[in-house]
């Protein structure tokens, strides 16, 4: 089982996950937080790799968890599961009685075990419902978007969670069908978005429903507001010497990570004071230069990690 599982998912970039989240798991019983545990690749790694680790194991999918659990059961106690979203650190730590951790590994977007399932409808390769819902048991689909949001407000979450030049004609042209036939799987959206997206030659990259695709589910998870709590959370939640690792997998993510680690490694006494004031002083050190991307080698293993965008800080004691 052990091994189906591991074939499903291969973690992005793993041993530069581990490496940048090793110097926090030094002391005698170390915590770290999974905050998107998948099937438990790099969970699997940590726990393996540090064995006097515990890791808290986040996912809002309930098969992910339940998939990932089996996977980690020879780790006993080492491993806690929590059925929540990753904005919740707060009261998962609250819940369990912890104060604070060592290590947080965020490795966004959406898994490759939900990518390949084609009953979730997340990729525009397979025939599926359009679901895209990472809890499949709350919370509206992608077809029930597409069914009641009007021309303006498609329009605005393809433009900007999808960065599509073409958002305004699609949404006029869902809009138009879904009075005829209900926008439904991925089929049809497949065919509308290919008759309203002119093709370039030689510019073209990707199914010209790619951006639509991350526009929607983005958009049904609530992916980026989440992401926005969570990152003061997980600032918060560190212990002196512990380090944050996130993978994002487009701009907009890497846009809030990149904002809110700026900003916890700035102080904030103004520019014209001569000290620094208690209080102000930066709470987080950058320990990656810029944003760092999969080695060659890495993509030919694993083609997935093309997009990934790797930043890393670790906590400073308040001065």
């Amino acid at each position: 089982m052990n091994q189906t599982i591991a074939e499903l998912h291969q973690p992005v970039m793993l041993q530069r996950c581990l490496d940048l989240l090793a110097p926090g798991f030094q002391g005698q019983n170390p915590v770290a937080i999974d905050c998107t545990l998948g099937l438990g690749g790099h969970t699997e790694a940590m726990l393996s790799q540090f064995p006097n680790l515990t890791v808290i194991g986040i996912d809002r999918d309930p098969v992910a968890i339940e998939l990932a659990s089996k996977r980690l059961a020879e780790f006993g106690t080492r491993f806690l599961p929590a059925f929540a979203r990753y904005d919740e650190i707060d009261e998962i730590l609250q819940q369990r009685g912890i104060s604070e951790v060592h290590g947080i590994l965020m490795d966004l977007g959406v898994s490759s075990m939900q990518l390949d399932q084609s009953d979730r409808g997340f990729a525009y390769a397979q025939d599926a419902p359009l679901d895209m819902r990472m809890d499949q048991t709350s919370g509206k689909t992608a077809a029930d978007l597409l069914a009641t949001l009007d021309e303006a407000e498609l329009t605005r979450i393809f433009r900007k969670y999808g960065e599509e030049r073409f958002a305004g004609p699609i949404a006029r042209r869902i809009v138009k069908d879904r009075q005829v036939t209900p926008i439904l799987t991925s089929v049809q959206l497949n065919r509308l978005v290919s008759e309203v997206v002119p093709v370039i030659p030689g510019k073209t990259l990707g199914h010209p429903a790619k951006r639509i695709y991350q526009a929607l589910r983005i958009a049904v998870n609530d992916e980026l507001s989440v992401l926005e709590d969570a990152m003061p959370q997980a600032i918060a939640a560190l212990a002196v010497g512990g380090r944050l690792v996130v993978m994002s997998y487009h701009s907009l993510e890497d846009g809030i990570v990149k904002e809110a680690l700026q900003a916890a490694a700035t102080s904030t006494t103004p520019v014209e004071m001569p000290i620094e004031l208690p209080g102000t002083a930066p709470i987080l050190k950058i320990v990656t230069r810029g944003v760092e991307r999969a080695t060659e080698l890495e993509l030919e293993k694993n083609p997935r990690s093309a997009s990934a965008r790797l930043r890393a800080a670790e906590k400073l004691e308040a001065k």
